[in-house]
């Protein structure tokens, strides 16, 4: 399949090349963020942008979060305004998981600051049965137990947070499942001294930067018998190779559950990186496209995208 590139993606050229396509013709048209019109949504930029087509199909759940022209302004002026398969494929396993997705659920919440998981967090224990935290975020919720967490990653604004949400996930009759043991360095580097130790145990001057192996398994017990498992976010500095145990340990029983029947949504950039650096991304139920877009919607919240097109 041919596919002709307009040197714009409004005007008079473009709308030439548009009137002269036959049927089955394929045109791509240029970047619309050349126009800072795009990314605010304005209103002469949209209807020059819309003015050659008949209706709009969006794919793009990537960009599915931004109430921008290509996005959500087209809408108002092209009927019928659809979503294309991917998006179709998006919003029934990320939204379907969380609003139906079958018992015992459990998301997986990694990622290095609980500043950027907290609204997620709290949403997802509304929903799940079991919630496992990793990655960075993990010490300020060891710090919020009382525990000394050497040199390792804290927010001391999010220490209360983290309480509240060991409270709440206790009044709800929630699990969550913090590391027990966790692999610790001298420094932030890929060849940095290491050694495994007990999450209560973390000595001065050495900070967290993985999971250890018991956690592993403790976290291929919780794992065993839940039905739905989201991940979104890793498990530790999984970029480096002596700390990357902990993330492709937790997406190879992912990967295994998957093949036992039980639904493994991937959602946020780090957690696919991590998928496909193990090899084992294949075997995921679905892995999503879009990062912030995916935590929008786990989060609860609309996609202007996806609100601005036709209920059927």
């Amino acid at each position: 399949q041919e596919v002709t590139l307009a040197p714009d993606c409004i005007g008079d050229d473009v709308a030439k090349i548009v009137a002269d396509a036959k049927e089955g013709d394929v045109i791509m048209l240029e970047n619309t963020r050349f126009y800072k019109e795009e990314t605010k949504n304005e209103p002469e930029f949209v209807e020059k942008l819309a003015a050659p087509f008949d209706l709009f199909v969006n794919d793009a759940f990537g960009t599915a979060h931004r109430a921008h022209a290509s996005t959500e302004g087209v809408t108002k002026f092209l009927s019928p305004s659809v979503s294309g398969f991917l998006l179709a494929k998006e919003l029934e396993y990320l939204d379907g998981a969380v609003t139906s997705g079958e018992k015992p659920m459990a998301a997986i919440v990694g990622g290095s600051k609980v500043s950027s998981k907290i609204t997620v967090l709290e949403a997802l224990l509304d929903k799940c049965d079991k919630i496992i935290i990793g990655g960075g975020m993990v010490f300020t919720f060891l710090k919020a137990k009382g525990l000394s967490v050497g040199t390792s990653l804290v927010e001391d604004d999010f220490v209360e947070t983290a309480k509240e949400v060991l409270a709440k996930a206790e009044k709800l009759g929630k699990e969550i499942l913090l590391p027990s043991d966790i692999v610790v360095a001298d420094a932030f580097a890929p060849d940095a001294k290491t050694q495994i130790v007990a999450a209560d145990a973390i000595p001065d001057g050495w900070m967290g930067l993985d999971n250890g192996p018991e956690t592993t398994k403790e976290q291929k017990a919780a794992l065993s018998d839940c039905k739905t498992v989201i991940m979104n976010g890793p498990m530790g500095v999984f970029e480096f190779e002596a700390f990357n145990k902990g993330t492709f340990g937790i997406v190879d029983i992912l990967a295994d559950i998957t093949k036992d029947g039980a639904i493994t949504i991937i959602g946020g950039g780090d957690s696919v990186a991590a998928c496909e650096q193990s090899g084992r991304a294949s075997e995921m139920s679905h892995i999503s496209t879009g990062g912030g877009a995916s935590l929008e919607l786990l989060e609860g919240k609309v996609l202007p995208g996806v609100a601005a097109l036709a209920d059927k």
